[in-house]
C-alpha cells in the first residue's frame, strides 16, 4: 500500500544518511521501524491501588508511625 508520511527535513536527512551508511534504502529503515513498533509489547494495564482504611473514632486525628502502618497493612 501507498501512502505519505511526512517527515521533517532534518530527520530525514538523518535517515537517508543512516540508509545510505547501512546500504539500504529509507524504505526499508521506515518499514523496520513499522515493525519493531508493531511488534512491541504494550505495558501490562495496571491495577487499581487499594489503600488500606484505618478505622477512627475522631477521623483526622489518628496519630500513626511507620511502625503502626506497617502492622495495619500487612497483617
Amino acid at each position: 500500500m501507498r501512502t505519505t508520511v511526512d517527515i521533517p527535513d532534518s530527520k530525514y536527512r538523518q535517515l537517508k544518511s543512516k540508509a545510505a551508511s547501512e546500504g539500504t534504502t529509507v524504505k526499508a529503515l521506515v518499514l523496520k521501524g513499522v515493525e519493531v513498533v508493531l511488534t512491541q509489547r504494550s505495558p501490562a494495564p495496571r491495577k487499581p491501588l487499594k489503600l488500606p482504611l484505618v478505622k477512627s473514632s475522631r477521623p483526622g486525628s489518628i496519630d500513626l508511625d511507620n511502625e503502626r502502618i506497617y502492622d495495619l497493612i500487612f497483617s
